[in-house]
């Protein structure tokens, strides 16, 4: 094979097996994987939208950060009502970004550069233009069209309300009726997130086999793994009663409504797609991955998807949705590590992901400017920690969330849902800053005719992947140095972690013999845990000393076994 370089004739230093860990062949357990929103990451063509070629133009940046992999959010045939997630076809790609031979050469990229890809899949819900959701509306009820689907008639004397109380995450009721052929008001469907969103019906027997069929479709094609949207899904109670507590069906994006998510028949679903994976590894010897979006009120309630026959990883949010606070950050890592390493898979850690507040805005409080420090403090944090990780485009520099999008602007379909611009996520998905000093920062070719398809603010120039490779100082090298260490030093990846006794407003723990991870979230300054110069710390930090909002790595003896 050859020996892939960069544009500025780098050579790139290919993935190797971890040889201290005795499961290295399995890849995942402590992959880095490098999240890339397609549409917002580069575009070659001009339209002002990301495509299948830009990522491929681009993916030495990834290479060279030092990632595993890179999961690709949807590509497929869709409307884009909700950017991809309303898909019309899951085994073809839409023309905004590219075509199956334009992925297929994406696969072909990956294996040069020693990258895994993983895609994104979407099985709780299609586009209502999917060709199974029209013929549903065209055959009527009671028809097996309809019996995909979750389609019911409505109550009052002329079925004029919906079925049940339950309410859309992204804000309204849950229910939409519909017209029938003859132009009569007819049935309800369900939908969880949009009306251009209904829900499969998993208890129908052809869901399950169209989405096998999905799943086989890209693995022949190459794909090494699968991210599972909306992982703890897929079933609702089969007699879509009311919801007894109202103030979860007022709730929208993150509520978990009991009836209609993580029911137990979705485990058997993913012990069957387990079982697809496991089959071609058999094949090939490589092992495919299953990462599953669960979004479960514990974590014990999420070890139960990362059984041995079940998902591989599931996403660990609550590190996602945790304050700036020591007190949180210990108890979720603690209460991550106990449940979920219990059942032989490993934690799966993230910080930012497409549907957040990007973690320099988020950290920050009342006080914008401590957002950066506090942010890279995380990350350091969340490297040293034992598992995998997931990085998602633009944390790697520094890139804060955009928060004055204008309203004519904003493009979230929960915001034409609510009217309100709380919980919208369009400022974690402005496309990437490349290089220049000015819009469109190389995300798009010079000179192209139509903007990006969410402005840019100037503030951007300052984050650019170009001025930040030539910064020694930069977010970016962060990243890269504490990835370049995970990959060399035995002690990070998979294995232990046992917290330290420190002083008030530190946060410690030592990693296999002898890595010390500590950060300050307190706002002075901190005898440090170890003597001597850090190894890498996400600020200035001198010898004997952890500054405020400051994360950083040792080797040595800490100073209680010094005595």
């Amino acid at each position: 094979m050859p020996t892939p370089t960069l544009p500025d004739g780098d050579v790139v230093t290919l993935p190797r097996a971890r040889s201290h860990s005795p499961l290295a062949r399995a890849w995942w357990r402590d992959a880095v994987i490098y999240q890339v929103y397609v549409r917002s990451f580069r575009d070659t063509d001009g339209d002002g939208v990301g495509d299948l070629a830009g990522v491929r133009e681009q993916l030495h940046h990834v290479r060279q950060l030092g990632a595993d992999g890179v999961w690709l959010n949807p590509f497929y045939v869709s409307p884009q009502h909700d950017h991809g997630y309303d898909i019309a076809d899951h085994c073809a790609v839409d023309p905004v970004y590219g075509d199956l031979a334009e992925f297929d050469r994406l696969v072909t990229d990956c294996r040069l550069l020693g990258l895994k890809l993983v895609l994104d899949v979407v099985p709780n819900h299609c586009s209502s233009e999917h060709p199974w959701f029209r013929k549903a509306l065209a055959n009527g009820p009671g028809s097996p069209e309809r019996a995909r689907f979750h389609f019911a008639d409505g109550r009052g004397e002329a079925g004029e309300l919906p079925p049940n109380n339950w309410r859309a995450m992204f804000g309204g009721p849950a229910w939409s009726r519909v017209t029938e052929a003859d132009g009569r008001p007819g049935q309800w469907y369900l939908h969880l997130f949009t009306p251009e969103q209904p829900d499969f019906n998993w208890r129908n027997p052809d869901v399950a086999a169209h989405f096998e069929e999905v799943l086989r479709f890209w693995l022949d094609r190459g794909v090494d793994g699968f991210r599972i949207d909306v992982a703890a899904g897929l079933f609702k109670h089969p007699e879509l009663p009311d919801s007894a507590d109202p103030d979860v069906d007022e709730r929208t994006r993150d509520s978990v409504n009991p009836l209609a998510w993580n029911q137990p028949e979705v485990h058997g679903i993913w012990r069957r797609w387990r079982a697809i994976c496991e089959e071609y590894t058999a094949r090939d010897g490589h092992q495919r991955l299953l990462v599953g979006e669960a979004s479960v009120p514990t974590p014990a309630e999420q070890a139960l998807y990362v059984r041995p026959d079940e998902l591989h990883q599931a996403f660990f949010f609550h590190l996602l949705h945790a304050p700036w606070d020591l007190a949180h950050f210990h108890r979720v890592i603690d209460d991550a590590v106990r449940d979920i390493a219990a059942t032989g898979s490993t934690v799966t850690w993230v910080l930012n992901n497409h549907d957040q507040v990007r973690t320099v805005s988020r950290f920050a409080g009342e006080d914008p400017a401590s957002g950066p420090a506090r942010a890279a403090a995380a990350a350091l944090l969340m490297l040293a920690l034992p598992g995998a990780a997931y990085i998602y485009q633009g944390e790697e520099l520094g890139l804060p969330e955009v928060l004055d999008l204008p309203d004519g602007l904003i493009t979230d379909p929960i915001f034409r849902r609510t009217g309100s611009r709380t919980g919208i996520r369009d400022g974690c998905r402005i496309p990437l800053p490349w290089s220049g000093t000015e819009a469109p920062y190389g995300f798009s070719p010079h000179g192209s005719p139509t903007a990006p398809w969410l402005p840019q603010p100037a503030s951007f120039a300052a984050h650019t992947a170009e001025r930040q490779r030539s910064d020694a100082g930069s977010v970016y090298h962060l990243y890269r140095t504490a990835l370049q260490l995970r990959r060399e030093l035995p002690q990070l990846g998979e294995g232990t972690l046992r917290w330290l006794e420190t002083p008030p407003g530190v946060l410690a723990f030592v990693r296999g013999e002898g890595l010390v991870c500590a950060v300050n979230f307190g706002d002075t300054p901190a005898p440090a845990p170890v003597a001597g110069p850090p190894l890498l710390s996400s600020g200035p930090c001198g010898e004997g000393v952890l500054p405020p909002a400051t994360a950083a790595w040792w080797i040595g003896p800490t100073a209680a076994e010094r005595i």
